[in-house]
């Protein structure tokens, strides 16, 4: 399915911010925000089948890709330069989409703002909201520490991104297909300069403050926008842990679903089917589990 996408360079912060759109855009919108080592093509698929019902909206992160607006890499700080694009853009009443560490700052969004409809959070786990301490544990996420470590991970992988990065699509998906040399290739240039690749391992090193904030924000009044937790079915972990952090977290409205036949990277192992949970839970129809 080809398909011509409209990109722009939207005035944010200190910079702008790259973004790619296909839809009608006087529709529905949906704006979603990619996780590392990845840009905006992550969604190109979904985008591509959201496109005859919804107005698509994707971004490069802050320092990622075509965006330079920087960050400190805080989830909260991310969140904020998101909440101005929205602004900007005339995105009030979007439904928000964040996977990995973009579904970081789309739970931050969620306790910051109220002016998105509903927040999708895809195969993540929360700093700060249970299971972390588990998931942090786990010697299967060496890479979290790794990647916070002052100037190393760039001194290693400067010159060797399409490589390192290559490891992690092998081994977090089922079809390793499914992310395609050109899709890989675009990554690896995505953070081809030390900024980029200072500015996705920033978003790491940020992991304990994020923790703090959140621990903050899960004392404070609950929230009723609805959210919407993803995993893919062969992503590991237990989805119920998942639903009890964000429960205790303050989150009312949650439905839980598991993408059949995708690991960790959801939107290109599984764009047809991630669309039609969305669209579905967007129009209230709900296939996943709904928590008190």
């Amino acid at each position: 399915m080809s398909m011509e996408f409209r990109h722009s360079h939207i005035p944010v912060g200190d910079g702008s911010l790259h973004i790619a759109e296909a839809g009608d855009p006087h529709g529905r919108p949906f704006l979603f925000l990619h996780g590392w080592p990845q840009s905006w093509r992550a969604w190109q698929g979904v985008m591509r089948h959201a496109a005859p019902e919804a107005r698509a909206v994707a971004v490069d992160l802050p320092g990622i890709g075509e965006s330079t607006t920087t960050s400190d890499g805080t989830k909260s700080h991310v969140a904020d330069l998101v909440h101005e694009l929205v602004t900007a853009m005339g995105l009030r009443g979007a439904t928000l989409v964040g996977h990995d560490a973009g579904g970081m700052a789309a739970y931050s969004y969620l306790r910051r703002y109220r002016d998105v409809a509903r927040v999708a959070i895809l195969d993540v786990v929360v700093p700060g909201v249970p299971p972390w301490e588990a998931v942090v544990r786990n010697p299967s996420v060496w890479h979290f520490g790794f990647h916070a470590t002052p100037g190393l991970p760039e001194t290693l992988t400067r010159g060797r991104q399409a490589v390192y990065f290559d490891h992690f699509f092998d081994i977090l998906t089922v079809d390793h297909a499914r992310i395609t040399p050109q899709a890989r290739a675009a990554y690896a240039a995505a953070y081809g300069s030390d900024a980029a690749l200072t500015a996705g391992f920033d978003l790491y090193r940020a992991f304990p403050e994020d923790a703090r904030h959140n621990a903050a924000y899960g004392a404070s009044q609950p929230v009723a926008t609805p959210l919407l937790y993803v995993r893919g079915e062969h992503s590991g972990g237990d989805i119920g842990a998942y639903a009890e952090g964000f429960h205790g977290a303050g989150i009312t409205q949650l439905t839980t679903a598991v993408v059949p036949g995708s690991g960790h990277f959801v939107a290109e192992e599984a764009p047809a089917e991630l669309w039609r949970l969305l669209r579905n839970w967007a129009d209230g129809r709900h296939s996943g589990q709904d928590l008190p």
